[in-house]
């Protein structure tokens, strides 16, 4: 089993930055791939960003360049660094980490208004 915890969203200015954590526990050693989703109401979830074992990245086709997908190996921590942030960027952030099974946080929300 392994435990998922997105943290770091919150109210954001426009133009303000976010850094979202996600912490694996449990059993982390079969981890392959850790991902970000992002959901808004009336839409489907939608993939941000994802990171593999290896450090390979994907972007979604609509957030390509705008965010930036790291991790840190020695504290089964995955991050999304997003700059200069619109309204667009509001939502539901989830993150889900893959192993032979898929595991997803509860996720953050995150509101970017004045």
């Amino acid at each position: 089993q392994v435990q998922v915890v997105e943290s770091g969203g919150g109210l954001v200015q426009p133009g303000g930055s976010l850094r979202l954590s996600c912490v694996a526990s449990g059993s982390t050693s079969g981890v392959n791939v850790i991902s970000w989703y992002r959901q808004v109401p009336g839409k489907e979830r939608e993939l941000v960003a994802r990171i593999t074992a290896d450090g390979d990245t994907k972007y979604g086709d609509s957030v390509k360049g705008r965010f930036s997908v790291s991790k840190d190996n020695a504290e089964n921590t995955a991050y999304l660094q997003r700059n200069s942030l619109e309204s667009e960027d509001s939502g539901i952030y989830y993150c889900k980490v893959i192993t032979w099974r898929d595991y997803w946080g509860r996720g953050t929300l995150v509101t970017v208004s004045p």
